[in-house]
């Protein structure tokens, strides 16, 4: 269709005025042409998982967010389930720490029973993620073996591996990586393949950046390191070149989905994956992103369920199959 500008400034094409506002005129029409959508099988929540029974810490800067019992943890999956949320990722807060990082990959250890629980409980339609990393199990709280004031890349991939091997033992459906270490993806297919656990897909923290935005998952975690910060394993939050080579080493490793950490301020980076790989990919609506929503909608200053959905769907437009969001069971509510 060709068009110019009338006389009086509309934009008129071959068959006349062109009018895009009629298709907006009301709540149905806006529906019926929506170009993206947030479904709750695009969703995952994030829980966490701690000794006791009856347990419930809600976390300060994530209200409705709680570290929780093995016994209430898999009545909330109950719930998740319920609503049709795709899935769960755990992260362990276990009930002692060491410089290794060994609860970790304790067959026995927090995540591990959390995934049996769930399996046990007979919800063959939730997916199970469980997260490898060994920053929530380190009493220095980074991600792997400590040597000479830094993380010990190789050292540390071996303990990883070992953890994932642990976790899919347990049940987990889905292997999950996110410390960062180069090489880990590769060593973990190849101990999880080796295991004759072919069948375990692992989502990698492929483009995972040393962002601010973490700090009240940190609480939630009780991972913050004791010394130092993690730039010299996690990205630099200018870099989008060296996201699409990190993410390119996963895929080449084994990696069968990618991910992108955090979402709201690394949309170009979920563009740019997008446009560049046909790997499924994930965006991790991070901790920080929920709090500020969160403080703001409290103080009155933000409508929390407009700015919530905008930001969801921002990531979604941008390319994200998969949302790992604090948000989940708010959204599959509403849905």
């Amino acid at each position: 269709m060709t068009t110019h500008v009338g006389t009086d400034g509309s934009v008129v094409g071959d068959l006349g005025p062109v009018r895009p506002r009629r298709l907006r005129r009301t709540a149905a029409l806006r529906a019926m042409v929506r170009e993206h959508h947030v479904r709750p099988e695009d969703l995952i929540l994030p829980l966490f998982a701690c000794p006791g029974t009856q347990i419930r810490n809600n976390i300060d800067a994530m209200p409705g967010v709680a570290q929780m019992s093995v016994d209430l943890l898999v009545e909330e999956c109950r719930e998740v389930a319920g609503l049709g949320i795709s899935g769960v990722i755990l992260f362990g807060i276990p009930d002692h720490k060491d410089s290794t990082g060994s609860p970790g990959y304790d067959p026995d250890g927090i995540v591990p029973q959390a995934i049996r629980a769930i399996k046990d409980a007979g919800l063959d339609d939730l997916l199970v993620i469980a997260d490898v990393c060994l920053c929530e199990y380190t009493d220095h709280g980074h991600c792997g073996i400590i040597r000479d004031g830094d993380v010990d890349n190789d050292r540390t991939v071996e303990l990883l591996a070992r953890e994932a091997l642990v976790y899919a033992n347990a049940g987990a459906d889905i292997i999950a990586p996110s410390d960062m270490m180069d090489g880990r993806v590769g060593r973990i297919r190849g101990a999880l393949d080796e295991a004759g656990r072919t069948d375990v897909p692992i989502m990698a923290y492929s483009a995972k950046y040393a962002s601010a935005f973490y700090g009240p998952f940190r609480e939630a975690a009780g991972s913050a390191p004791q010394f130092g910060d993690r730039r010299s394993y996690q990205m630099d939050p200018p870099n989008i070149r060296e996201a699409m080579l990190e993410i390119e080493l996963d895929i080449e490793e084994g990696a069968d989905i990618i991910m992108v950490k955090p979402a709201l301020s690394y949309l170009d980076v979920l563009r740019a994956a997008r446009e560049r790989f046909d790997t499924p990919l994930a965006a991790y609506n991070v901790s920080g992103e929920f709090a500020m929503i969160k403080a703001a909608a409290e103080r009155g200053w933000i409508d929390e369920v407009r700015v919530r959905d905008e930001v969801l769907v921002s990531i979604k437009r941008a390319g994200a199959d998969v949302i790992l969001t604090y948000f989940a069971k708010d959204v599959a509510r509403c849905l």
